[in-house]
């Protein structure tokens, strides 16, 4: 029994490095959403953190803040999706297909 615990805690482990690789990783990934036609486009690393915002100056209305705001929201909206489905795509390749609560 001791030895089936050793290696359990052996594999656990590994999965705590491939994890740690796997999110260090992640930080210099990057996925692009755009709104409007690609009038405002936004960068998400897989960390979810925004690390870049392009905003085509013909979109800015002083007369239609509430439009640009909108396309802001969509664009980041959507780049943040993409980067939550890219992580946990890695995170299952960890994983092996495991849902772990916590995790991510």
């Amino acid at each position: 029994m001791a030895k089936g615990l050793g290696n359990m805690m052996k594999q656990a482990q590994l999965m705590q490095q491939k994890m740690e690789r796997m999110q260090q990783e992640l930080e210099t990934r990057q996925v692009e959403a755009s709104a409007g036609g690609g009038m405002v486009t936004a960068v998400v690393n897989g960390r979810q953190q925004l690390v870049d915002l392009k905003i085509e100056a013909s979109v800015v209305d002083p007369e239609d803040v509430e439009m640009l705001q909108d396309l802001v929201l969509a664009a980041v909206n959507e780049a943040l999706k993409k980067s939550q489905d890219m992580a946990q795509q890695e995170m299952s390749k960890v994983t092996g297909g495991l849902n772990i609560p916590g995790l991510m």
